[in-house]
């Protein structure tokens, strides 16, 4: 059966519209630096790698946090609040300024042009298990339809949260496509979901043996338009 022509891109946000690492190592030293000034006693006793150790423990003992970033590093920092017997007050303070840092991000040359053109031929969208705010990046303009794991209640690579998407914009799975850079979040959930995949590999990866099989792989948003233009030719 020939595939059908799509008529809604939904796109992943970290690593996909923009590179996240860099951001969020820096959102880590510039809220290490408000904990030293504004609750002392946490960033004597926890540093940066103490604090991320910390969460990745949290998150192994309760994986339902995944769910929500936000929420399991502001439980990290209650708990190491209380462990240096700092007044709980100032964690509304701290989620602040990190989550402020966080969505510091720098898209990708290729992303404001490309969303631009995409949107001309589809609808567009996002799903995201993170906790970007597009209102603060300035991007949610370009999207009918954001979700975000945090707010759904389940995750990627959860079919509930493509398939969700793809109602709210009022297309079937199969009208759709998404692109993202994880093989196993992204590429492996969407398809199972009963979307098309587009695996957004930025950076020349091999596909690795045995990964998903991508529907199409891109570099950047000029040949997911190419693609997207081949697609509704045929």
């Amino acid at each position: 059966m020939a595939a059908m022509k799509p008529k809604a891109i939904l796109f992943d946000l970290d690593d996909t519209l923009w590179p996240i690492a860099p951001v969020i190592a820096e959102a880590e030293v510039t809220l290490h630096a408000w904990l030293a000034a504004h609750a002392p006693k946490v960033a004597a006793a926890w540093s940066i790698e103490a604090l991320r150790a910390h969460r990745a423990e949290l998150a192994a003992a309760q994986p339902e946090l995944l769910i929500d970033l936000g929420k399991l590093r502001r439980a990290s920092l209650q708990a190491a609040f209380a462990a240096a017997g700092e007044a709980a007050g100032h964690v509304d303070g701290a989620m602040a300024h990190f989550f402020a840092a966080r969505n510091a991000v720098t898209p990708y040359d290729d992303v404001l042009p490309g969303l631009l053109k995409l949107r001309q031929h589809v609808q567009l969208g996002t799903i995201s298990n993170g906790n970007a705010d597009l209102e603060v990046i300035g991007l949610a303009h370009h999207f009918e339809v954001s979700l975000a794991a945090a707010h759904f209640g389940a995750a990627k690579p959860d079919p509930g949260i493509f398939r969700a998407a793809c109602q709210a914009l009022g297309v079937a799975p199969h009208d759709a496509v998404y692109v993202g850079d994880d093989l196993a979040l992204d590429v492996a959930g969407a398809q199972g979901a009963g979307l098309r995949a587009v695996w957004m590999n930025r950076h020349g990866a091999a596909l690795p043996p045995g990964a998903p099989q991508p529907d199409a792989i891109c570099a950047t948003l000029d040949e997911l338009l190419a693609w997207l233009e081949q697609q509704l030719a045929e």
